[in-house]
């Protein structure tokens, strides 16, 4: 399947929700995608801290890009990248970390508009033009998926009226898709998704709505980020603390079930 291809399946996927989990190296991409998901993403915390360093624009686009290429040989489904900030303040960045992305074979990225929670966030003008140098960057793949990350909710710089506005200036600029980290009112979903030009993608995890009501709300995408990586953690703290103390091993029977989609790593 061509990378074009790829991206055309990811974007058909947005018709009704996609339910994406968040890959952090080749073996948890193999596993997701034997579960039977019909994409995958990355996470870059996840990523991140698979690496040895801290979460928050602080991993190289050289690691990134190491990673994708990784998961993306793991999986025959599309994968789509967490670029973050896009590894540079410039479009002229953003082009290139685009290029590097594509040529590892993801059919997609994740491009926020936050540098970190106490700086301002891109205006909305600097990163249509970020967004438009990413779609000018992914000409020769016409499909490429570019969902856009904003984080007026999630680090309290603005409201629902902000979402919006910014909604309609990125999809003008390119972008396919609106990533609302923070929001889970159903409520105040539902009047995003009935204004916005372009899907929603919303991040759930414990506690959250289920895929069903986000659906409902007209959710056309919802990621995990970093509750699956997490999960991973907390499941060796279980096992471990049942060997150490117990002398059991109860918590490791299932890890057979996922042995063959990952052996080969």
């Amino acid at each position: 399947m061509t990378l074009n291809a790829k991206a055309a399946t990811l974007r058909a996927l947005h018709q009704d929700l996609l339910v994406l989990p968040n890959a952090w190296d080749a073996a948890s991409a193999a596993a997701i995608a034997a579960a039977g998901a019909p994409a995958v993403a990355t996470t870059s915390a996840g990523v991140a801290w698979s690496r040895g360093v801290p979460d928050g624009h602080q991993l190289s686009r050289e690691d990134m890009i190491a990673a994708v290429r990784q998961i993306v040989a793991a999986v025959e489904v599309p994968v789509t990248a967490d670029v973050e900030n896009g590894y540079g303040e410039s479009p002229d960045d953003v082009a290139e970390t685009v290029r590097q992305v594509i040529a590892a074979g993801a059919a997609g990225i994740n491009l926020e508009d936050s540098r970190t929670p106490a700086d301002p966030l891109h205006t909305p003008e600097e990163q249509a033009a970020r967004i438009r140098a990413a779609r000018e960057a992914a000409a020769d793949v016409p499909d490429f998926f570019i969902n856009a990350r904003t984080d007026v909710i999630f680090f309290q710089k603005g409201d629902r009226a902000e979402v919006v506005d910014r909604a309609k200036i990125y999809a003008e600029a390119g972008a396919d898709c609106l990533f609302v980290p923070g929001l889970l009112d159903l409520a105040e979903l539902q009047a995003v998704v009935e204004a916005s030009p372009i899907p929603v993608n919303a991040m759930a995890g414990p506690g959250s709505p289920t895929p069903a009501e986000l659906r409902d709300a007209g959710v056309r995408r919802v990621s995990l980020g970093v509750a699956l990586h997490m999960s991973s953690y907390a499941a060796a703290h279980r096992a471990v603390t049942e060997l150490l103390n117990a002398g059991t091993y109860d918590a490791f029977t299932d890890a057979s079930e996922v042995a063959g989609a990952i052996m080969r790593f």
